[in-house]
């Protein structure tokens, strides 16, 4: 069997394979000490061993990911119904009708989740109860005063924006074996950072320190209680190159500005917990 041809073959019906195993090298690496230990007839065995991780996704791992998707939307989608419910807090005109559209998109985003979820044959995860608080159910966590202090609102609003368009990066992965579901997921993701970038802006226009992108791990002024949502954003290096100073006047700041960084699963659980009850 040559495997430098079934390479070929592999590499024409989906071009974008390597980037779901370790690089064509290693693939053929793989493929060549394989070649010596197995007969032709085990071949077709060993090939779709090797090949789990790139096309290994199930639906029930399909369904994890939209149901941790899920509650992070049921996070957001209830904190906006909360702040558009709150007397006096959010602006009258611009802000409101501004936060009104975040509403109904994080709404919307709800209802495609469970639908999805649902026409996969899993079971949509049950909305959880939320301390908005960040105090894990004390209601006296550090955004204790969030509905009733409007920077504050807008604080917790971007943190959470952030945080959202970070963890469907860090997901994106996970679903690549479901090309329908990767593209909604990654149309979801756009709207999250249209989110962020117009939250931040309404925060710079009331006197914070915040562009609409991040620079390095700066929360924007938020302090320390948001760090852990920042982390990693000061990275430079993209696929093993190192951007600041790759051209004049790409300072480290405008290199971590130009790159948005992903975060897993689990450290977005970490981040959220206190919201959870």
């Amino acid at each position: 069997m040559n495997f430098h041809n079934v390479i070929n073959e592999i590499e024409k019906a989906d071009p974008e394979v390597y980037e779901r195993l370790d690089g064509r090298r290693t693939a053929l690496k793989g493929f060549a000490k394989m070649a010596g230990k197995i007969t032709l007839a085990a071949a077709p065995v060993a090939l779709g061993g090797m090949f789990k991780k790139a096309y290994g996704q199930t639906s029930t791992a399909i369904v994890d990911v939209l149901n941790f998707a899920l509650t992070l939307e049921y996070l957001e989608a209830e904190f906006y119904i909360k702040g558009l419910a709150a007397a006096n807090l959010i602006p009258a005109g611009v802000a409101r009708a501004a936060f009104q559209t975040i509403s109904a998109h994080e709404n919307a985003h709800v209802t495609f989740l469970r639908t999805t979820i649902t026409t996969l044959g899993g079971t949509p995860v049950a909305k959880p109860v939320f301390d908005f608080s960040g105090g894990n159910g004390s209601g006296i966590g550090p955004f204790k005063d969030a509905f009733i202090n409007y920077p504050l609102f807008l604080s917790v609003s971007q943190a959470l924006e952030d945080t959202g368009v970070r963890a469907y990066k860090g997901q994106a992965g996970a679903l690549i074996s479901n090309n329908d579901v990767l593209t909604a997921a990654l149309r979801i993701h756009s709207v999250e950072a249209r989110h962020a970038a117009h939250v931040r802006k309404m925060r710079k226009e009331m006197g914070a320190p915040q562009d609409p992108w991040i620079t390095l791990k700066d929360t924007g002024g938020i302090g320390a209680v948001v760090q852990g949502n920042y982390n990693g954003e000061e990275n430079t290096v993209q696929a093993g190159v190192q951007i600041t100073n790759i051209a004049p006047g790409i300072t480290a700041a405008i290199a971590s500005e130009s790159f948005d960084e992903p975060l897993t699963k689990a450290e977005v659980l970490v981040l959220i917990d206190g919201f959870i009850v």
